[in-house]
């Protein structure tokens, strides 16, 4: 599933090619349930003829301002990707949502069809927009905060705490993996079971991960990388988590696998410990 950094990379692909270029042609699959909820009509007419001015990313969503006061908001979901084609691109099966400009088609794709597109017209962003949680690099995310949080569900395993949009948006599966894995906790650890040493770990790994990512994958500040993955280092828990015998890049010890809290999960049992108690 598309996490903070991913969405960072496809929105600035987008944005990158088509900032200050007027829509032309809006194309949709009107019968998908990613646009069903919308009043299509009021959708296209809106687009059409209007120009892209800026972009933004906050959690695992993303959104585009119009001129004419059109909002575009753009969930991925877990398969969802955003492409650019030439301008003479006839959509496919899964193209849901194609904009085209005199330059570029800018094409939403997702097979699964487990994302979601949001549309609003005003002076002032959408409420679902505003209403996502503050960033876990602003200055409301704080060791207070957290603390709480993790108090409120203390018999969760912190593994499912850390997926909880609305105290840590944007992460997703492999960035809390990651990130309990430099914080040295356990994921299967009540979260309620942490120490105040513990939490700040875990504090400063989130910010450390989410600040990476958007640095080594979306190139946040300057020219993007050719493909998502192309910056990571070898020295992340990511690049080992899945592969068949991976061990942990810290201890040279085996990685081990399981189901927590719902999710598949990685975690190096050398480093981190379940304590007995």
């Amino acid at each position: 599933m598309p996490e903070l950094a991913e969405v960072e990379f496809f929105c600035q692909r987008w944005h990158r090619a088509a900032a200050g270029q007027r829509i032309v042609r809006v194309l949709t699959h009107d019968r998908k349930k990613i646009l069903r909820h919308l009043e299509l009509p009021v959708f296209r007419r809106a687009l059409s003829g209007a120009t892209l001015l800026s972009s933004a990313t906050a959690a695992k969503q993303m959104l585009l301002r119009f001129t004419g006061g059109a909002w575009l908001g753009i969930h991925l979901g877990m398969s969802g990707e955003l492409s650019v084609a030439p301008p003479t691109h006839t959509p496919r099966k899964h193209d849901h949502l194609v904009l085209v400009t005199d330059r570029h088609a800018l094409v939403f794709n997702d097979p699964r069809m487990f994302g979601r597109v949001d549309f609003h017209l005003g002076r002032e962003p959408p409420h679902w927009w505003t209403e996502i949680a503050p960033a876990i690099s602003s200055k409301a995310f704080t060791v207070a905060a957290v603390a709480a949080f993790l108090q409120r569900r203390r018999r969760a395993p912190i593994k499912a705490v850390l997926l909880k949009q609305e105290r840590f948006p944007g992460v997703g599966n492999w960035m809390a993996d990651e990130i309990l894995w430099r914080a040295g906790i356990h994921p299967a650890r009540p979260a309620g079971s942490l120490q105040p040493r513990e939490v700040g770990a875990l504090w400063r790994a989130c910010r450390r991960v989410c600040r990476d990512a958007l640095d080594k994958i979306a190139g946040r500040g300057r020219t993007p990388p050719p493909d998502l993955n192309a910056n990571i280092p070898r020295t992340w828990l990511f690049h080992h988590r899945w592969r068949r015998g991976g061990r942990c890049p810290k201890t040279g010890r085996p990685l081990a696998h399981d189901t927590i809290g719902g999710r598949t999960t990685c975690w190096s049992p050398a480093r981190q410990k379940l304590p007995s108690s």
